[in-house]
């Protein structure tokens, strides 16, 4: 079906923008077990869109960036399209694009298509019946993630692989999972690791810093959890610095448009540093500079409202979920956690929109958000540190749920749908 036709038609667009976890997720829910149950159900459609054709397994990247022999690329990046083959025809359409603006007094969002040989890319004004913003967040560096699209993630790959056995210092900004995972993969790739008797590796190949501007890393965990961390690092190479900032990067595109580039970097404590690559991993940024600013939470993220994840400000049936969301803290296992409470809402909305009575669309789904200390950071093929709804795990643990593939042995049943075969 043409992007043109969603303008024109008088179907009732479901509209989900973005193509990752929480929006296929979404995508998946609502065409099982929520479009079927309304009133004249064809005459419904969901409308995803998305910036990239491609889904992936977002948190495998501090592995993955290495080289394309880290795991089966046919399991890291898999086609939308093809994952909502599944479904009748004209009951979901995916187009690639970028959400532009939103006017939720219109009840409209402008999308800018991707351009291809055998459609325009002029931007489209698409009503919406409900809308689900689901457009994640982007990294400063453009090895960490989406910031484009799927052709510009793995040319910046390539880049990256190419400069790599020439560097002799990597200079890595930021304390976070993301951080640490990334210095630890290269560590253990580039240096190898200490035997289990020395605390550190000695003669590293590669000097690699990471820089942590709080007082330790990995500020999710506790204190001791850290210090582990830490020490797992040292074994692979790693220097970790606390309490220091990059204050400027010369030249400016270093990390950031040019991932190869020598970098000179300014701490705020006065110290030059002068690195063969540098990685900003120093947390991502909503993706929702489309969204007006009344809708927004102070940090950027959307105001959703913590138990129904409903955008009350943006008036009926407009929703918020994962790392673009302020509902909770950005984390998969809340995305996942979030999706059914969100169905479950959008079919009550749905329902009563189509003029159902309050006692048959049902109560309203609460989200409570987990807040226990839980996070699993691999360090390397064979360590790892972490916690699960409180409890802390042994580094064994968290190589065999997360450190042996970075959750590539969960998302089959995400992308296809089978994870949310049954309504919850």
């Amino acid at each position: 079906m043409d992007l043109d036709t969603l303008v024109v038609d008088d179907k009732k667009n479901v509209v989900i923008l973005g193509g990752s976890y929480g929006g296929l997720s979404t995508a998946h829910y609502l065409l099982k077990h929520a479009i079927p149950k309304l009133p004249d159900s064809e005459s419904y459609r969901v409308v995803l869109i998305s910036t990239t054709s491609q889904t992936m397994c977002r948190p495998a990247v501090p592995r993955a960036l290495i080289s394309d022999a880290m795991f089966p690329q046919e399991k890291l990046f898999v086609s939308i399209k093809e994952a909502f083959s599944q479904y009748t025809p004209g009951s979901f359409v995916f187009k690639q694009g970028t959400a532009t603006a939103l006017d939720h007094g219109s009840r409209t969002v402008s999308v800018l298509p991707v351009k291809t040989s055998d459609s325009n890319s002029a931007e489209l004004t698409i009503v919406y019946h409900a809308l689900v913003i689901a457009t994640g967040a982007s990294t400063p560096s453009p090895l960490l993630g989406f910031t484009h699209d799927e052709t510009s993630l793995k040319s910046s790959w390539r880049s990256f692989r190419e400069a790599l056995p020439k560097a002799k210092h990597i200079v890595i900004a930021g304390g976070g999972a993301s951080g640490v995972e990334v210095a630890g993969e290269l560590g253990e790739h580039l240096n190898g690791r200490a035997g289990w008797m020395s605390p550190t590796l000695s003669s590293p190949t590669v000097e690699i810093t990471l820089l942590s501007g709080s007082s330790r890393i990995l500020s999710y965990l506790r204190p001791a959890i850290a210090q582990t961390a830490e020490t797992y690092l040292a074994k692979v190479g790693v220097r970790t610095v606390h309490g220091t900032r990059v204050v400027t990067v010369v030249p400016a595109e270093a990390g950031i448009e040019d991932v190869t580039a020598n970098a000179t970097l300014t701490l705020d404590n006065g110290e030059i540093l002068h690195a063969d690559l540098y990685i900003p991993a120093t947390g991502a940024l909503p993706n929702a500079s489309f969204v007006p600013k009344a809708l927004l939470y102070e940090d950027g993220r959307v105001n959703a409202d913590t138990t129904t994840l409903r955008v009350v400000e943006a008036g009926e049936r407009v929703y918020a979920i994962g790392d673009v969301s302020a509902a909770a803290r950005p984390a998969i296992h809340n995305i996942i956690s979030m999706v059914p409470v969100l169905c479950a809402n959008i079919k009550r909305d749905l329902l009563l929109a189509a003029g159902q009575s309050v006692q048959m669309a049902g109560e309203h789904r609460l989200f409570r958000e987990d807040t226990r200390e839980t996070q699993l950071v691999p360090i390397g093929k064979s360590k790892g540190v972490g916690a699960a709804m409180g409890f802390r795990l042994p580094s064994l643990l968290v190589w065999l749920i997360k450190g042996r593939d970075y959750w590539l042995w969960t998302t089959r049943n995400l992308w296809s749908g089978k994870q949310w075969k049954k309504e919850l």
